[in-house]
């Protein structure tokens, strides 16, 4: 009995000494992870860019330039031309045509600029002003290759135009177009200056240089019209467009900075006086090549000699086909041209040419271009 209690004595102490010790736990051993054999390369990083820190928080300006000014400056100088022309009906009988155009006053005692195709074989010539005053118009002098026209009408003391300065233009700069749109009394169409130092073959298969391209609507009736800058002067006259399907937006002005001197010239002399050669040109292509078994396909092919001119002193003929200009290269009628018209009289021009299958050289010695008539 004394064995049994001294036996559960011993078990309560073991059992009070075990209930205070703690044992640690077995966990199973990681796996170890493997080493890759190829390290992969950083994530890259990016920060987005930040816009410029700036303590001008003005918003930018919305303000369209002040067109009623501009408009009411010019409007009084600009004047609406019409014309009648004597032309043939279909049984060959003839009948009075109408035209209508647009000019802009030169001088206040009675000029008027306008483009030669405005007032071409009119029998009268009839300028109607802001005021509603109607004046009869005379031809003072015209010129088929840059299209202008100086007309004369019998006033004085008539507002004229501001002149401008067409080189400081530049692309994306407002104009605005006044004139005669559809012969519908004198109005005005807004835009930006798209291109400068254009060129253009017009209907009459004529090539006119120095344009403004510009996206202000023109309209048949605006021809002869300014264009003008937000200072109300004048930087163009308003010449032609390119209408077809799917065109929009080319409108053309010349320039008034090559506009000037020639305008001058017609007021002075009643023609322009340019570096002449004596010579009718053609550009190369496939039917002249094949049609003359010509030995080039680039070129000014020499259709007209006029006799005794300087291009006939020369030597060239008919059928000779130019390729160089003073060493510059010609690669058709129009190249031809633009060489001659930036030469001056009495300079002598060397012509690199080819007549047959053999290429020659001459020089001709400019002379000033003849009054036409």
């Amino acid at each position: 009995m004394r064995r049994l209690k001294y036996l559960i004595i011993v078990l309560l102490i073991a059992l009070v000494v075990l209930a205070g010790c703690t044992f640690p736990t077995i966990q199973p051993a990681e796996t170890p992870t493997p080493t890759p054999l190829v390290t992969a390369p950083p994530t890259p990083t990016w920060t987005p860019p930040q816009p410029p820190v700036t303590t001008n928080t003005a918003p930018l300006s919305t303000t369209l330039p002040d067109f009623v000014s501009v408009i009411a400056k010019v409007k009084p100088s600009v004047v609406a031309i019409t014309t009648e022309v004597v032309t043939l009906d279909f049984f060959n009988q003839p009948f009075m045509e109408e035209g209508a155009g647009s000019g802009w006053i030169l001088d206040k005692n009675g000029l008027i600029v306008t483009n030669n195709h405005v007032i071409e074989g009119a029998n009268t010539i009839t300028v109607t002003f802001g005021d509603d005053t109607v004046a009869t118009g005379t031809i003072v002098g015209v010129d088929a290759f840059s299209d202008l026209a100086v007309v004369k009408v019998d006033k004085t003391d008539l507002p004229a135009v501001t002149i401008g300065d067409s080189t400081k233009l530049r692309i994306g700069d407002w104009v605005l177009a006044i004139g005669n749109a559809l012969g519908e009394g004198i109005s005005a169409t807004e835009g930006i200056v798209s291109r400068s130092g254009a060129s253009i073959t017009v209907s009459s298969g004529q090539t006119l240089y120095d344009l403004i391209q510009t996206s202000a609507a023109i309209n048949p009736g605006n021809s002869g019209g300014p264009l003008v800058n937000m200072a109300g002067e004048v930087i163009g006259i308003t010449s032609a467009k390119l209408a077809a399907v799917g065109i929009e937006g080319l409108g053309y002005a010349i320039s008034i900075t090559g506009a000037m001197p020639v305008i001058e010239s017609l007021v002075q002399k009643g023609y322009v006086v340019r570096p002449w050669m004596g010579i009718q040109l053609a550009t190369v292509d496939q039917f002249l090549v094949f049609r003359y078994n010509l030995a080039i396909e680039e070129g000014a092919f020499v259709t007209r000699i006029v006799p005794g001119g300087p291009a006939d002193k020369a030597g060239l003929k008919v059928g000779d086909v130019i390729v160089k200009m003073n060493g510059k290269n010609i690669d058709g009628a129009d190249s031809a041209v633009r060489a001659i018209r930036a030469a001056q009289s009495g300079q002598q021009m060397a012509v690199s040419f080819w007549r047959g299958r053999s290429q020659q050289e001459t020089t001709v010695t400019l002379v000033e271009s003849p009054p036409p008539g």
